[in-house]
């Protein structure tokens, strides 16, 4: 041009911008200025624009030097620009004294400062925008509304984003897509998906956002089923679809059982071409890691042509989450090795992959080191997972010193010290916890709540898990599912079905932990009819079972007696619902054929099972070949059992136990001398019963109780009491080499049959007495609490080591086989 004005430079200008390309806009903004040319209010407010897009604060400031000179900073456009950049810039202060200087504001002005508080979480602040705006006679628009209602997108503040729904639809704006989508999303954010899915069938226009965010919407809720189905209809309409769209739809193939369908979404964007896009390539690698598919996960890792972070902690969490021994630590080495910096989720990710002794020593504390050195340790969630990681690791005393030293426990602290002493074991440290959590003025979320939960589930203690729903009803928690979950659970552990079945959602309602734990519960009390038929139901309603819900089916198999049945589902579950066996389905398949006396199928069994062989699977062999008094296979299966852990007392109890079925007493005096000579206990069984909120606990032939004489007495009375209806002493289950009369007396020592003396004489008549043991249940004192049962006429319910025996009337839920 042989002529250049401000009018050519700022169309210039405009273009690069608009078009994507900021750096070259200030380029001519720069050269309009070296020419001599005079910039206007257009020319500034799009190099402002370009500035913030680049993120170059020097720049930025630089703009508004010649902005000031110039004399446009009260003009305002320009004033609105520099409100817009102050914002992304993060400068909330520069920003607010630009506003609050402006003599003239216009909608832009007002939408720009609602919209930066609305992204900064100053949600009154952006509300009392809004209100100031309404009294200053300024009518809100469609970004007003959009800004306002994104700002409202959480569950503390639905109210006021319902009450901006309403005057959005008094004002006419609901029906614009923008306003629409910010509400589709705001229901969505704050677990409202079935008002997100009517908001969504109504719009009269959709765009992409609208799809992306209902997609999303199904995804938070569990509803990964409809968000794939959307994600069809969205193809099947030949809507253009974006990176978005496909990394959102990965989400939703998020489990093992999800697999085929991932692959399905992966192909899709290999044929639309988005298999080089950064989103969707961290996408594919966290849901081929959620789908223990790490070799696939691999395999895009190794093909991306760009990695960053998000890249590395993906591939880093699929290891540490499949527990694939020193691969998260090795690709967190080939990260720092790269150039790549690592952030606090790099080391939340690291710091799950140990989960040993030996990974602490050898990994463990290396990066405890590492984090101390990078200043990681500041960051709340790093330490929150060093507490977990001691935890897991079996050091709860340092997991302890970490929790303590915390000069602010944060909510999420809390939950990570109360989660590890309930997962370990130590639920009344874990309950104690809890309160002290309540009584510091803590929160209670829904994972403090769903912990405390376990811990009372861990301890079978019902009072406790019925004070904690009280609770959480009290708190508003009893509509979150995964709440819910956790207590239906604790009352199914408990033995209250009932009570269990009172809270379960209805069948479309029901998230797949709902239907895993009603299944299982129904498992655990030996009803498998109703185990079947919730399965069914399950199908019905196009839910797809997962591998915990064939572990559920197969146990309910198992303590049925369904040999047949239970072959059948073990297969389907490959066959038919492509879900590779685990670990646990193995286990209960050898329990299965064992227990009902196909012992030489079950060693075939675990000779072709497709995982490793692992001390579960060895030990249940040898339970079933005491039942059988198999000595061949009982001595293999604790050789096998004692090559894994030459100190596990189990495989020496158990052996002795099928010596002493076989009458082979010298050989169970050898191995008790042999326990004996390397210091090895047998650990003791225990039973305890539950009155008045205080437990009392029974070893065999205890006597150490206030209450002993009494409770022997009884003993003596229940004695007499099933001999009159035919009672006669099962002695193959005392495993001592006496006489028959010895036998006899030291069956009635047993910790469960002092429990249910003790029931008898402190639980008040007609009231269900509840008993808990940490071994199985032996053969006589089942037999003994069936005949209680009729003789008294009251239900008596055990819980031991494996399953929830209900007596009633003579007859044991378990029919006798257990």
């Amino acid at each position: 041009m042989p002529e250049r004005n401000v009018v050519s430079w700022t169309a210039l200008m405009v273009s690069f911008s608009t078009n994507g390309y900021p750096q070259e806009a200030v380029k001519a903004y720069r050269w309009m200025r070296r020419e001599g040319v005079v910039c206007n209010q257009n020319s500034f407010t799009t190099a402002i624009s370009s500035c913030w897009l680049l993120k170059d604060e020097k720049l930025s400031l630089q703009v508004i030097a010649h902005v000031v000179v110039a004399g446009f900073d009260t003009d305002v456009s320009v004033a609105n620009s520099l409100i817009t950049l102050f914002g992304n810039l993060g400068r909330l202060e520069e920003a607010e004294r630009i506003f609050n200087q402006m003599e003239q504001k216009d909608p832009i002005s007002w939408n720009s400062m609602i919209s930066i508080y609305s992204r900064e979480g100053m949600h009154k602040e952006s509300l009392q925008l809004f209100s100031d705006m309404r009294h200053g006679n300024i009518k809100p628009d469609t970004t007003t509304f959009s800004s306002l209602i994104t700002a409202c997108s959480c569950l503390d503040h639905l109210k006021w984003g319902k009450g901006l729904h309403a005057l959005s639809v008094k004002n006419g704006l609901d029906l614009f897509v923008s306003v629409a989508n910010a509400l589709v999303n705001m229901y969505s954010t704050a677990g409202k998906y079935k008002e997100a899915e009517l908001l969504f069938r109504d719009m009269p226009k959709r765009d992409l956002i609208s799809w992306n965010f209902m997609i999303s919407s199904y995804i938070q809720s569990g509803q990964c089923t409809d968000a794939l189905k959307l994600l069809a209809q969205l193809i099947r309409t030949e809507k253009e679809t974006n990176h978005v769209t496909f990394a959102n739809a990965l989400a939703a193939c998020s489990s093992p059982e999800a697999l085929f369908d991932g692959k399905t979404v992966h192909a899709l964007t290999i044929h639309i071409g988005l298999q080089e896009n950064l989103l969707v390539g961290n996408a594919l690698i966290t849901m081929y890691g959620k789908c223990n598919a790490m070799r696939e996960a691999e395999l895009v890792f190794q093909t991306m042509p760009d990695r960053d972070v998000v890249t590395f902690n993906a591939l880093i969490g699929g290891h540490a989450e499949n527990e694939v021994q020193r691969e998260a630590v090795l690709v967190f080495n080939w990260m720092r090795e790269s150039g790549i910096m690592v952030n606090y989720i790099t080391m939340v990710n690291v710091l799950g992959d140990c989960s040993t002794p030996n990974d602490l020593l050898k990994y463990g504390k290396p990066l405890h080191a590492h984090i101390v050195s990078t200043g990681f340790e500041s960051d709340k969630y790093v330490k929150n997972s060093l507490i977990t990681m001691y935890a897991k690791c079996g050091d709860l005393d340092s997991s302890a010193f970490i929790f303590d030293g915390l000069a602010n426990k944060t909510a999420v602290s809390w939950n990570a010290m109360i989660a590890s002493k309930a997962h370990h074991g130590h639920g009344e440290h874990a309950l104690k916890l809890f309160m002290e959590m309540q009584h510091a003025g803590i929160s209670l979320d829904q994972f403090s709540l769903t912990s405390g939960l376990a811990a009372s589930t861990s301890l079978a203690s019902l009072e406790e898990g019925q004070q904690l729903h009280g609770l959480i009803t009290k708190l508003g928690f009893d509509l979150d599912i995964h709440v819910v979950n956790a207590a239906m659970d604790m009352y199914g552990k408990c033995g209250k079905m009932d009570d269990m079945l009172k809270l379960l959602p209805e069948p479309t309602e029901r998230s797949q932990q709902s239907w895993n734990i009603l299944i299982s519960g129904h498992a655990r009390h030996g009803c498998f009819d109703q185990a079947e038929d919730t399965f069914e139901q399950m199908l019905s309603v196009g839910r797809k079972p997962d591998h915990v819900t064939f572990v559920s089916l197969l146990s309910a198999c198992n303590h049925a007696g369904l040999v047949d049945k239970g072959i059948g589902y073990y297969n389907a579950m490959t066959s038919e619902f492509g879900i590779s066996p685990r670990i646990e389905h193995c286990v209960c398949m050898v329990d299965l054929l064992g227990r009902s006396g196909r012992l030489v199928e079950a060693e075939r069994f675990i000779e072709d099972m497709p995982v490793s062989q692992n001390d579960l699977i060895w030990r249940s062999l040898l339970s079933s070949s005491r039942t059988y008094r198999n000595l061949d296979i009982g001595r293999k299966a604790a050789r096998r059992l004692l090559e894994l852990d030459p100190l596990d007392d189990s495989a020496y109890v158990l052996l002795s136990n099928v010596y002493a079925t076989n009458g082979r007493w010298e050989d169970v005096d050898k191995l008790r001398m042999h326990m004996k000579s390397i210091n090895l206990k047998k650990r003791p069984a225990c039973s305890w019963i539950k009155v008045k909120n205080e437990v009392s606990s029974f070893g065999i032939g205890d006597r150490s109780h206030p209450q002993a004489l009494r409770i022997y007495s009884k003993l003596e009375e229940i004695l007499k009491m099933v001999k009159q209806v035919g009672y006669v002493a099962d002695t193959s289950f005392a495993l001592h080499d006496t006489d028959e009369e010895q036998k006899e007396h030291n069956l009635w020592s047993h910790s469960e049959k002092l429990a249910l003396a003790f029931g008898l004489l402190n639980v008040p008549e007609g009231s269900t007495i509840r008993v808990f043991k940490n071994l199985r249940v032996c053969g006589d004192c089942h037999m003994v609490y069936k005949l209680v049962s009729k003789a008294v006429d009251r239900e008596i319910v055990l819980r031991d080591a494996y399953r929830f025996h209900h007596f009633r009337g003579g007859e044991c839920s378990c029919s006798d086989y257990w």
